[in-house]
């Protein structure tokens, strides 16, 4: 038996990480409404923290670690708590999408993943803004707001949008190739400002790929299961880089994977 987001009765992380992800989307959109108000200060070239980040992980922190204590938790803002040996962890971003959402764009989300064995096991993005909570477990599928997603169909670049990720990392002669032999190949890009909800758009047929040179651990696993249980494929993120680190990324429909691949002016791994 199942309810209504597919996953079998009694799996206590996957529900408590869509609960945690509403109540502080609740706690990060009051923020969003008086963003003007905000002390913002620059941890980098285009790296920007407000207390509205700081808080908001806090709490998915507090909640997640009184419900799970012998978990670990890598969140952006505060680091890493180490958990028992042998057990998951937490990866969470708590307002993925910073500048669109002191800019009071509705491009940003509130992202949490868990990971064990060397898998994003749970895969949780919540954009506030519009309600749209996307989920997904390993083995059970992806849904958003309760209805499955899946990727789109695609045998071309042209078939549809691509996601580019774009960072303070990413050099401008990487980005240029990118944009470059995308539009030769047909397609056209999109950027939110949120890598996450770039690559949740992929499990949701909304794109049909998405590529960066250099995206943190906690701005892509949630989306990776996500895309992983709608059907998508996605290059060995976890396994090269864990839950601490950082490096390219590409994901997309398997009918246009190779061709996303072949974009990327830096190595990729896929397994």
């Amino acid at each position: 038996m199942t309810n209504q987001r597919g996953q079998a009765p009694g799996d206590d992380r996957f529900d408590a990480a869509q609960a945690v992800a509403r109540s502080a989307g609740a706690l990060a959109l009051d923020y969003f409404r008086r963003a003007e108000t905000l002390v913002v200060e620059h941890k980098g070239s285009q790296d920007l923290v407000s207390e509205a980040d700081r808080e908001t992980e806090r709490h998915i922190r507090q909640e997640l670690q009184s419900a799970f204590p012998v978990d670990a938790f890598m969140g952006e803002e505060h680091g890493y708590t180490e958990g028992s040996p042998g057990d998951g962890t937490w990866v969470v971003d708590p307002i993925d999408g910073t500048q669109p959402f002191l800019l009071g764009l509705p491009t940003w989300c509130i992202s949490i993943a868990y990971v064990a064995d060397n898998r994003a096991q749970i895969g949780v993005i919540y954009n506030p803004a519009t309600d749209e909570l996307y989920c997904a477990q390993a083995g059970v599928g992806a849904f958003v707001n309760g209805v499955p997603i899946r990727v789109r169909q695609a045998d071309s670049l042209a078939d549809g949008l691509t996601g580019v990720g774009c960072s303070p990392r990413t050099t401008p002669e990487h980005l240029a190739d990118i944009m470059r032999n995308l539009l030769q190949r047909g397609g056209m890009y999109q950027r939110t400002g949120s890598g996450a909800l770039n690559l949740v758009y992929v499990a949701a047929g909304k794109h049909i790929g998405y590529v960066e040179t250099h995206i943190h651990a906690w701005d892509c696993l949630a989306a990776v299961c996500l895309i992983e249980e709608a059907g998508g494929r996605v290059s060995d993120f976890v396994t090269e880089f864990g839950v601490q680190g950082a490096g390219p990324l590409v994901a997309g429909s398997p009918g246009v994977f190779d061709q996303l691949m072949q974009l990327m002016p830096v190595p990729v791994r896929y397994s």
